[in-house]
């Protein structure tokens, strides 16, 4: 027998507990930061709601924590929120809900995870009228000027590899990120019953 068509009203009160979720890992994070350990759990219930219900469903939950975050922690938090982990949702759940392998979600999650730090840096920059990339590049040379030493070189570091290494840490960054992501929702989405794509033969021979 084909299986029934879930009503609107369990939809949408699915969609709202997502995104209630959401909004309250988010808080507790900001005010009790615990590392990677939260966040790690902010893009998954937007792609939940997308292996679920959809497009429209995960769009409707990333909106609706969006409008949660701007009204218990402003819409600057609300913002940050919505580019750096709202938009990875949806994407992941796209890929997820399609069968996209990992070799292509990581990179794709990736780049857009770097593209939302990238946008961090403007954000920011543009409230505090400071350009915090300039204040970025000044600790890089310090990193690596260190780094230098240690090798017994006394040079200065050239601007073109400080941005190099700036620009290499956040991708890194935000490829570790997504690896951590990708691991939890492997684990967690598989026991609520929407199970994502299954890690490289090579990944999952090393975590066993």
């Amino acid at each position: 027998m084909p299986k029934p068509k879930p009503s609107s009203s369990l939809v949408m009160v699915e969609t709202a507990f997502l995104a209630s979720t959401t909004a309250m890992l988010f808080l507790i994070n900001s005010y009790f930061p615990l590392g990677p350990f939260l966040r790690m759990f902010f893009p998954i219930p937007i792609a939940l709601a997308y292996l679920r219900w959809g497009k429209r469903a995960a769009w409707m939950s990333m909106i609706v924590t969006t409008l949660l975050l701007s009204v218990l922690m402003g819409p600057i938090r609300s913002i940050q929120y919505a580019v750096q982990y709202g938009l990875v949702g949806v994407l992941l759940g796209y890929l997820w809900r399609h069968k996209v392998p990992w070799a292509i979600s990581l990179p794709l999650g990736t780049m857009l995870g770097a593209l939302g730090t990238v946008f961090q840096f403007l954000f920011l920059s543009l409230l505090v009228s400071e350009n915090l990339w300039n204040y970025t590049t000044v600790q890089m040379t310090g990193l690596i000027s260190w780094l230098m030493q240690l090798f017994g070189s006394l040079d200065q570091p050239e601007l073109a590899v400080i941005q190099a290494f700036a620009v290499g840490g956040i991708v890194f960054s935000n490829l570790m990120y997504q690896l951590l992501v990708h691991l939890v929702a492997w684990v967690l989405l598989d026991r609520l019953g929407n199970p994502i794509p299954s890690p490289p033969k090579w990944l999952e021979s090393l975590l066993a």
